[in-house]
């Protein structure tokens, strides 16, 4: 912080993952609600492919390519403890190996090769240290842990969950796994893998209606935003259904529906003391609250606050600071509900550890309505990603023998 007065914040978007499109709605509305007077801000985009490139415009390669924003760069996270927060230009492209490149000088970044020129990408002197990350990456290989732990191992804090509730939070089946344990409330599930759907698909089949009753909902184990998800209403449409979830992920959760169910959901906000928001009720357009129904026909309905009697309300609240505390949460997470008409019954859907940010997502919606506008929102998540390094740091690296 001797360089300015200014936290320079990272946000990272897009990746590898069948949310990609949703990542970059999340991001383009973080971007424009950091307040520009506190923050210095970071772009970083994932491509599909897995590069990590920073320019000018990193919003407008990922979504027009990269020849389209001009000279992008390549980056790679190293941790060091001299210079935690430090992004380091990899080379692109068919740069050789070490053994075949010429030498350098300590420090010295490889020469521009071919594809570099014509694609853009190239080597540029160093970049600037993060104070923070703040990823905006929804699904796999950023909600589950993955870049999490990138972000541990490289030393810098980050906002949201840390590398357990993250990958727990990913992972459909590990999730109502843990909250079953812990006593709370889950529709009945069964886990089936893709292997096993390939090799046996009747066995697979009588196992799941032996186990539940129509409907069902089947699901990708570790994906959001309803990408792959079927409502199954009768035997003929189940094996689609699995067929479809497939393509996403190897583990595939079926769920037992509840048939009339309400959508309710909260924002929880915190680290080990969290608090949770008023409730919002999601009148989806479709018969479920599908890809579409979320971000493309724009015409579900949302209620904020739910209508609910404030016993029920008070309950639902209360489970979602357990389930996210049960699940190792740290800073934010959505936890979503199904309910009975008269929410007599309820039980936990999911826990989304980076959740939907665009100008129409429930979480901030939800803070809004509880009093803590977007701008104050992102601010009070960057204090608590800060506040949790300080944490960590605290842990000693080394054994020291009591005397």
């Amino acid at each position: 912080m001797a360089r300015s007065q200014k936290l320079r914040v990272g946000v990272v978007f897009g990746g590898r993952s069948g949310e990609h499109e949703v990542s970059l709605m999340s991001a383009g509305s973080i971007l424009a609600n950091l307040d520009p007077e506190k923050y210095e801000v970071v772009p970083i985009g994932i491509t599909k492919e897995g590069r990590w490139i920073v320019t000018g415009d990193p919003m407008r390669a990922l979504k027009e390519g990269l020849a389209a924003a001009g000279p992008c760069r390549l980056v790679a996270l190293l941790g060091d403890p001299a210079v935690a927060g430090k992004l380091v230009e990899l080379p692109a492209g068919d740069a050789p190996p070490p053994s075949e490149a010429a030498p350098a000088e300590a420090g010295e970044l490889p020469a521009e090769s071919g594809p570099q020129r014509a694609t853009g990408l190239r080597p540029a002197g160093p970049l600037p240290a993060l104070d923070v990350v703040f990823p905006v990456l929804h699904g796999p290989y950023g909600e589950d842990g993955t870049i999490q732990g990138l972000l541990e191992l490289a030393g810098i804090p980050y906002v949201g969950a840390g590398v357990l509730g993250s990958a727990l939070g990913m992972d459909k089946v590990a999730m109502k796994d843990v909250l079953r344990t812990h006593g709370l409330p889950v529709l009945d599930y069964v886990l089936v893998k893709r292997s096993e759907w390939r090799a046996g698909p009747q066995a697979v089949v009588d196992r799941l209606t032996a186990a539940l009753s129509f409907p069902m909902f089947v699901k990708p184990c570790n994906l959001g935003s309803s990408v792959g998800i079927t409502k199954v209403h009768a035997l003929g449409e189940l094996a689609p259904a699995i067929d479809e979830a497939a393509q996403y992920d190897r583990r595939i959760i079926v769920e037992q529906g509840l048939e009339g169910a309400r959508e309710i959901e909260c924002s929880v906000l915190g680290n080990d003391r969290p608090e949770a928001s008023v409730l919002g009720e999601i009148i989806p357009s479709r018969e479920f609250y599908d890809y579409n129904a979320k971000y493309v026909d724009g015409t579900s309905g949302l209620i904020i606050p739910a209508d609910l009697p404030a016993e029920a309300a008070e309950m639902i609240r209360d489970l979602a600071v357990r389930a996210f505390l049960a699940l190792d949460g740290s800073g934010m997470a959505r936890v979503d509900f199904l309910a009975s008409r008269e929410a007599d019954l309820v039980y936990i859907n999911e826990l989304n550890t980076i959740p939907g940010f665009t100008k129409i997502s429930m979480y901030p919606k939800l803070w809004e309505a509880s009093g803590l506008p977007y701008p104050a929102l992102l601010d009070r998540l960057i204090e608590l990603a800060l506040e949790r390094y300080r944490d960590r740091k605290e842990n000693l690296t080394s054994y020291q023998p009591r005397d």
